[in-house]
């Protein structure tokens, strides 16, 4: 025959919408992955491929889908290299009258979750919320520029909680799981069980919530409106964003930095890997 044939396989990696050529021996254990087999065939200085089957499905186990649009929580997850696909949740986050800055973090984080995983019941859904508290006033992303100046004049020389709540909804699991918080949402945690389990007939949910405090120095009025018309606060809770412009103004935090961010990632991590996660 004329020319070399070289066999592999193109990979879409649906958690990071990019493609990849990898050999067919290293797709061994890989998730999350559509496949095309390529064959190449040289002839002389031309390349010519063929594609078939169209595309083949690899995953074999469930999938982490992220129930939020947020770049900054897709960022820290690919970060840390925990594989995810996206899908936004579209919900009210509006807090509940008499509710507590805990618990409406925790409530948004779970009603995220159950709304993507109701489309999704084969996968694991993870929902996140976080909000900014100062004088037990929760502070959710800004309606506008006005709101943003509002808030910042609220926290500015202040120290304040940021707490992100996050839910893991998977189909009811056969596997050994802890057992010291099933009952219902506001059980008991423990330093062994930072997180509630709540199963039902076909679901199973674990709930937790972090906590940051952060110190923020004084803002003048100047720095406020200046910082207003750069635009980052517009989108995030407490009208701030700790790893952007917002840093020259916050001396101090005492807890996890990425829970500021908009994931507590060490908490996350041990949820997915007790949940049987890799």
């Amino acid at each position: 025959t004329n020319g070399l044939a070289i066999e592999h396989f193109v990979f879409q990696d649906l958690s990071h919408q990019r493609r990849i050529f990898i050999r067919p021996a290293e797709a061994r254990g890989k998730r999350h992955l559509l496949a095309e087999r390529v064959l190449h065939r040289s002839f002389g200085s031309s390349l010519y491929s063929a594609r078939w089957p169209p595309l083949i499905r690899l995953e074999s186990e469930p999938m982490l889908v992220l129930a939020s649009a947020s770049p900054r929580r897709q960022e820290l997850l690919r970060n840390a290299g925990i594989s995810f696909i996206v899908q936004p949740a579209d919900i009210d986050e509006t807090p509940l009258t008499g509710e507590s800055p805990r618990e409406c973090a925790e409530r948004l984080a779970r009603e995220k979750a159950l709304a993507v995983w109701r489309s999704r019941p084969q996968d694991s859904v993870l929902g996140a919320d976080t909000i900014v508290v100062v004088d037990e006033t929760i502070l959710g992303k800004p309606v506008d520029a006005g709101d943003a100046a509002r808030m910042l004049r609220l926290l500015s020389g202040r120290v304040h909680r940021v707490i992100t709540g996050v839910c893991l909804v998977r189909a009811g699991a056969t596997g050994q799981l802890p057992s010291a918080s099933e009952a219902v949402p506001g059980a008991a945690r423990s330093r062994e069980t930072p997180y509630e389990i709540l199963r039902t007939g076909n679901r199973e949910l674990r709930t937790a919530s972090e906590t940051t405090l952060v110190t923020m120095s004084d803002m003048s009025d100047d720095e406020i409106r200046d910082y207003v018309a750069t635009g980052e606060p517009m989108d995030k809770a407490g009208a701030y964003a700790i790893q952007g412009i917002a840093s020259r103004w916050i001396p101090r935090i005492e807890g996890d930095y990425s829970n500021v961010v908009g994931l507590p990632l060490a908490l996350l991590y041990r949820m997915l890997r007790e949940q049987g996660e890799p």
